[in-house]
């Protein structure tokens, strides 16, 4: 709702500044006008407010100097209006979903792609950081792991890749889109030390996998 009120929004702030502009043949304006008040009309309908009495040219007419009648025909007049606007808009989401649908499933599979962009993470040490997709209801991981390995200093440690972390996860097919939930999971497992404070170098160690994090995510 909050979508599409934000958009007949933008639509009506366009239109105004068209209108205000001056430069508009007179034809053009008056179907423009029909447009701000077939919009206002409709994002009323929507919100549940009062809808407003129009005459033809889209000006509110006056209950004082308009016949009880003339209002009774116009206010149905505007309702049916509303109404096909309403049902036309039904019907094409309804067209949408049944494209999507049918798009969905002639493709036998489907993919995902990743960018990472940076690893907001203080870790002290080497790290490595792996994505995955994950079903939580099944408790099971249903892809392979993209590894990118992080440097203490913050950047990859291949710095050829730096500003081209992608990946793609491939092979989705209509299963996976038929589960009820699916995670995006990262896990960041540190390389280096048993402890991060032990600074004695007769104990110090390197090269352990400590796990370290991890952060998940529903995907839409």
């Amino acid at each position: 709702m909050f979508r599409s009120v934000r958009h007949m929004i933008y639509d009506l702030i366009e239109w105004r500044s068209q209108i205000l502009s001056g430069t508009l043949p007179q034809d053009e304006l008056k179907e423009l006008k029909k447009k701000v008040t077939a919009k206002i009309d409709y994002g009323n309908r929507i919100l549940d407010l009062d809808l407003v009495v129009r005459d033809e040219d889209g000006n509110i007419l006056d209950p004082e100097q308009t016949s009880t009648i003339s209002l009774f025909r116009a206010h149905e007049v505007a309702s049916k209006q509303v109404e096909e606007r309403l049902q036309e808009e039904k019907s094409q989401k309804q067209n949408i979903d049944i494209n999507r649908q049918a798009k969905f499933a002639a493709t036998p599979s489907f993919a995902l792609f990743v960018n990472l962009k940076n690893v907001v993470c203080k870790i002290g040490e080497d790290a490595e950081v792996l994505m995955s997709l994950y079903d939580p209801l099944e408790s099971k991981f249903i892809s392979e792991n993209y590894l990118v390995r992080w440097s203490s200093c913050g950047l990859p440690k291949d710095i050829d890749r730096l500003h081209n972390l992608r990946a793609v996860f491939t092979d989705l097919g209509s299963k996976d889109l038929k589960r009820e939930k699916i995670s995006f999971v990262c896990q960041i497992v540190r390389v280096g030390r048993m402890e991060l404070r032990d600074n004695n170098t007769r104990k110090l160690t390197s090269g352990l996998r400590r796990p370290f994090g991890v952060a998940g995510n529903s995907v839409p």
